[in-house]
C-alpha cells in the first residue's frame, strides 16, 4: 500500500493576491509539501552544522581545503556535465528583482542572462513571493506587457531570441517562509518555496522554449549543503518526469567556508552545475562574520577600500577561475553596482571608467561573464569580454594553472594596506539605516549614492560596525570605535534624513525602526547570523 499524500500546507496571515490561484494550485503546493518533507530535516541539521563549525573557527582563527575530500581534488578524471547552449555564453549577466517592470527591463537590457531574484534584492513580502512567480510565468507566456499607472509609460518584450536567459536565485537555505505552513504550524523554508513553485511552473514551459529551469545557489557554506540541494534536484526531476540534468545551478561563492570547498560544491552538482560565481559583499560579509572574534588581523577597512585587486581577494578569484576551468564550469565575476546619475554626467564619466577597468580586470583574469546592476553597464561590461572573448561563448578552455593558492591565502585579511576612517563608519551607518528602511516597505533593491544596494551590503554595513567595536578599533581622526560613537552617528544621520526628508514622509517612512534595528544587529553582544532574520519579524505583509 503506498504511502498517503501529503497534507495540503496552509496559508496563514496573507491577504489573498489577485491571480494568486494561477501559482497557489493544489499541485503546485503539494510539490512543494513533498519538497518540505523530505528535504526540510536535512536543512535543519546542516543549519546546525554552520553553527558547529561557526564555534571551531572561533575556537582556532583558521580554516584549511578539507582532507576527508582530498581525493576528489586529486582526480583529475571528472567534470561538471556540458553546458546547454542557452549557457554557453554568459559574458554579462544583469541582476534585480522579480516585479513586473524589472522583468522586462532586464530581459530587454541586451545581457545574456538575467538573475530573477528573490533572494537579496527583493524583500519577502508575501506579495513579492507570489507575484515575482506569476511576472515570470507571464514572461515566459508573453502575457507580461503593460502601461505603468504612473508615469504612463509602456513595457513590452522584444523578441524571443533578443532575451537574456533567466536564471533563478531562490532564498538561502537559513530563511523560512512563515506564510506557507505544514500541518504541525513549521514553516516551509524559503529555498523550497522559491524552487518548488518556480520549477513546477516553468520546468516544462521552459524546455519547449529551447531552454530549462536554471538556478543560483546562494549562501551555500559547504558541499554538503550542494549535496542537498543536488537530491532536491533529483527529485524534482523525476516528479515531473523531465530528464536528469535538464536542472543547472551556479553557485554563489560568497562564504570564506565555501571558498575552501569549491571542487566538493562542484563534484557534488556535477549533473547540474553550469559554474560559480564571486559574489563580493557577501563573501567579505562572511568573514567579519566567522572571524569576527579573531581579533585586529581579520578587522576590515571600510567596505569601499576592499576592492578585487587586494591580496586576498585575488586569491579566491583566481582560485575560483582556475576551479571552474579545470572541472568545465563557468567562471562568473562580481558585481558592478553603480547606477548612472541621469544629472551629474562627471559622477557618470568616473564611475564607468571604474566599472570598465573591474571588467577589463576579470575578463582578462579568466573569466567567462560578469554581472551588472542597472541596463547602462551592460554595454560596458559586454565590451569588456567582448575584446577578450571575440566570437567565443566563453575561455573555458583558459586553465589558469600558473594560480596557485593557499589555504592562508584567502584568509591574509591583514595582506591589505588600508585602515578603517571615520568616513567609512558614517557610510556603513548611512548604508545600513537607509537599506533597512527601504527593506522594511519591501523593497529589496535600492539606489543609495550612485550604487545599487541589496542585503548583503547591508550585512557587511552592520558587520562591520559590531567587528570595529568589538575589536577595539581607533579610527584615522584618533577615535576608538564604541557602541556610544555609533550610536551618535546614527542619531545623526536620523536627524540628516529627516531634515532631508521632510517631517510628513519622515513620519511615513520606517526610519526610526531601521534606525533602531541596525544598531540592535550592530550593538548587540549576541552577533545575529543573519540580519535579515530579525528585519523578517518586522515586515509587514
Amino acid at each position: 500500500m503506498s504511502a498517503p499524500a501529503p497534507s495540503p500546507l496552509a496559508i496563514v496571515d496573507a491577504e489573498p493576491l489577485p491571480r494568486q490561484e494561477e501559482v497557489l494550485t493544489d499541485t503546485a503546493l503539494a510539490f512543494v509539501a513533498e519538497l518540505h518533507r523530505r528535504f526540510t530535516p536535512r536543512r535543519d541539521e546542516l543549519l546546525a552544522r554552520r553553527a558547529e563549525r561557526r564555534a571551531e573557527i572561533a575556537r582556532t582563527s583558521t580554516l584549511d581545503f578539507l582532507p576527508e575530500t582530498a581525493a576528489i581534488r586529486a582526480d583529475d578524471s571528472w567534470k561538471v556535465a556540458p553546458a546547454p547552449p542557452a549557457l554557453e555564453d554568459r559574458r554579462v549577466e544583469i541582476t534585480g528583482p522579480t516585479d513586473r517592470k524589472m522583468t522586462v527591463n532586464a530581459l530587454n537590457s541586451g545581457a545574456k542572462v538575467w538573475l530573477a531574484d528573490f533572494e537579496d534584492a527583493s524583500a519577502p513580502t508575501w506579495e513579492n513571493v507570489v507575484t515575482g512567480q506569476l511576472n515570470l510565468i507571464d514572461a515566459y507566456t508573453r502575457t507580461i506587457d503593460f502601461t505603468d499607472p504612473g508615469s504612463g509609460k509602456s513595457y513590452a518584450l522584444r523578441p524571443e531570441e533578443e532575451l537574456a536567459t533567466v536564471v533563478t536565485r531562490p532564498r538561502g537555505w537559513h530563511l523560512d517562509e512563515r506564510h506557507l505552513t505544514d500541518p504541525d504550524g513549521t514553516p516551509v523554508p524559503g529555498a523550497l518555496v522559491d524552487f518548488g513553485l518556480y520549477f513546477f511552473h516553468n520546468a516544462k514551459r521552459l524546455i519547449d522554449l529551447g531552454k530549462g529551469p536554471y538556478f543560483y545557489l546562494p549562501k551555500t557554506e559547504s558541499h554538503l549543503e550542494a549535496r542537498l540541494w543536488n537530491d532536491v534536484f533529483v527529485f524534482a526531476q523525476d516528479y515531473l518526469g523531465i530528464p536528469q540534468g535538464t536542472v543547472r545551478a551556479t553557485v554563489l561563492i560568497e562564504t570564506i567556508t565555501a571558498a575552501y570547498e569549491m571542487e566538493e560544491i562542484l563534484y557534488e552538482l556535477r549533473d547540474h552545475a553550469s559554474g560559480l560565481n564571486a559574489g563580493r559583499w557577501d563573501y567579505l560579509f562572511s568573514i567579519v562574520k566567522n572571524f569576527r572574534d579573531g581579533g585586529e588581523k581579520f578587522v576590515l577597512p571600510d567596505r569601499n577600500a576592499v576592492t578585487m585587486t587586494a591580496p586576498f581577494m585575488r586569491a579566491y578569484t583566481e582560485l575560483l577561475v582556475r576551479t571552474c576551468h579545470k572541472r568545465g564550469a563557468h567562471a562568473i565575476g562580481g558585481m558592478a553596482a553603480f547606477i548612472p546619475s541621469r544629472r551629474d554626467a562627471e559622477v557618470n564619466k568616473v564611475a564607468f571608467e571604474k566599472v570598465r577597468a573591474d571588467k577589463d580586470r576579470e575578463a582578462n583574469d579568466g573569466f567567462d561573464g560578469s554581472w551588472v546592476a542597472h541596463p547602462d553597464l551592460v554595454p560596458v561590461a559586454m565590451d569588456s569580454f567582448d575584446r577578450v572573448l571575440g566570437d567565443r561563448p566563453n575561455q573555458k578552455d583558459r586553465l589558469r594553472e600558473d594560480v596557485e593558492v593557499k589555504a592562508a591565502d584567502l584568509i591574509a585579511v591583514d595582506s591589505l594596506d588600508a585602515r578603517p576612517t571615520y568616513a567609512g563608519l558614517v557610510n556603513a551607518v548611512q548604508v545600513g539605516i537607509r537599506y533597512i528602511e527601504a527593506w522594511l516597505r519591501g523593497l529589496g533593491a535600492v539606489a543609495i549614492f550612485n550604487l545599487m544596494e541589496d542585503a548583503a551590503t547591508a550585512e557587511i554595513s552592520r558587520s562591520q560596525i559590531w567587528q570595529w567595536i568589538n575589536a577595539g578599533v581607533v579610527l584615522d581622526n584618533g577615535e576608538r570605535v564604541t557602541a556610544e560613537l555609533a550610536r551618535k552617528v546614527a542619531a545623526e544621520e536620523l536627524a540628516d534624513i529627516r531634515a532631508e526628508a521632510g517631517e510628513e514622509a519622515f513620519a511615513a517612512g520606517n526610519w526610526q525602526q531601521a534606525h533602531d534595528l541596525l544598531l540592535k544587529v550592530a550593538l548587540d553582544e549576541d552577533y545575529a547570523d543573519f540580519l535579515t532574520l530579525p528585519a523578517y519579524e518586522q515586515l509587514k505583509g
